[in-house]
């Protein structure tokens, strides 16, 4: 089942910065030029970062779709506050993106 755009809209609406691109009925979410996770299935899952594991510790872990790495799923997805203090850490550890060659 592929995410619903008002689902898509609605986390972007929560948190400044975080923009998504489309990609095969899914949504891969960045925030400060960073990958830090994705919409799948209208899930609202993030990498397991440090950060993200330490501000969830009890968050279960999914897979988007068969044969990826698991991922957190964030259940307080209604609560702005924590969105805007999770993706602020989570982007402090993730690496810089590639630069692509052309």
């Amino acid at each position: 089942m592929a995410s619903s755009k008002e689902y898509i809209d609605f986390v972007l609406g929560q948190c400044n910065g975080l923009s998504a691109r489309a990609m095969m009925g899914e949504y891969v979410l960045y925030y400060g030029g960073k990958v830090v996770g994705g919409v799948h299935d209208n899930r609202l899952l993030v990498k397991p970062t440090p950060s993200a594991k330490a501000l969830m510790p009890n968050a279960e872990y999914q897979f988007p779709y068969e044969g990826a790495k698991e991922m957190l799923l964030v259940e307080d997805v209604d609560n702005r506050d924590f969105l805007e203090k999770l993706f602020n850490v989570m982007c402090d550890e993730l690496p810089e993106p590639k630069k692509r060659k052309r």
